[in-house]
């Protein structure tokens, strides 16, 4: 396996014990001879906070870089924004959990060294990560129109629910009246769609999830579904919008927007430890099935 020589690097910018964690980074990079790139955003970050305290290196100002890996600094949110920034360029993404839960950047900066070891010695496991793609009938939509997580359809505004007509392959399924309707991905089942009642869904499942919000109606439920269906989303709202989560970046759609739901062209591939399995994830940052009632005697 060929060495890995230059790091794409991106963060979120408002945890100031990220700056001592990137101090960790840039000293283990140089340590193997792994040449930085770094998002400007964080890069100017990084050096009000710092000052002095980080090297001078080529700064990523668009999304035209190239690396042989990417380094995301964060939570799972930062994670989801590296991998949009990444996007079909197949760049391996190491998620260094500096926030909460770490279920998508599970490595620690504290062994950042023998992480890093690992990678140059290829002992690293590359999971292969589906991603879903967005289509609205009025035309492409503003923003970036994947979503490793999911894409969810939310009302706006006001506290009345919205109709979702919901179509599979071009033939109807049903028309959920609820809060919204959430179509995720195997990685994204662990998020969003987990906290209204969805499925969890291992990685490497050729699915999608069909999880509604706060649906009024006992026959509803969350739905598993093939992942090479085309979805296609038919919205009515009483403000005449509502809004479209893409991976939490949500921009507002009208009443007229038919939205088309299908797997992207591309893989996201992450980084991962050789030793963790999906399941010792599921227990140890869910704390899946865990029972903290005390037995008494």
């Amino acid at each position: 396996m060929e060495k890995a020589k230059r790091c794409a690097i991106f963060g979120n910018t408002y945890q100031p014990k990220k700056c001592e964690a990137a101090e960790k980074l840039f000293k283990a990079l140089s340590a193997f001879d792994i040449v930085p790139l770094i998002d400007r955003p964080f890069f100017d970050y990084l050096k009000k906070e710092m000052y002095a305290g980080i090297p001078d290196c080529r700064l990523i100002e668009d999304d035209s870089f190239e690396a042989d890996f990417a380094v995301s600094m964060g939570g799972d949110g930062t994670f989801l924004t590296t991998a949009m920034r990444v996007g079909e360029k197949q760049i391996p993404i190491l998620g260094i959990n500096t926030g909460r839960l770490g279920f998508l950047a599970d490595f620690s900066i504290d062994d950042i060294e023998q992480t890093l070891m690992n990678l140059q010695a290829g002992l690293l496991r590359k999971e292969r990560c589906n991603v879903l793609q967005v289509e609205g009938s009025e035309g492409k939509m503003q923003g970036y129109p994947f979503a490793l997580n999911e894409v969810a359809v939310l009302k706006r505004d006001n506290s009345s629910m919205i109709s979702i007509r919901v179509e599979v392959d071009g033939e109807y399924l049903t028309t959920y009246q609820a809060d919204g309707l959430i179509v995720n991905t195997p990685t994204g089942s662990t998020g969003y769609a987990l906290s209204v009642g969805g499925s969890v869904m291992l990685p490497g499942c050729q699915n999608v999830g069909l999880v509604p919000v706060a649906p009024h109606g006992l026959t509803v439920r969350p739905m598993t579904l093939p992942d090479s269906l085309e979805i296609s989303l038919t919205v009515e709202s009483r403000s005449h919008n509502f809004l479209v989560a893409i991976d939490g970046r949500s921009e507002s759609c009208q009443d007229s927007t038919r939205l088309t739901i299908r797997k992207a062209p591309y893989q996201v591939v992450v980084l991962k430890r050789p030793e963790t399995t999906f399941l010792h994830t599921l227990r140890t940052k869910l704390l899946w099935g865990s029972d903290t009632r005390t037995v008494e005697h």
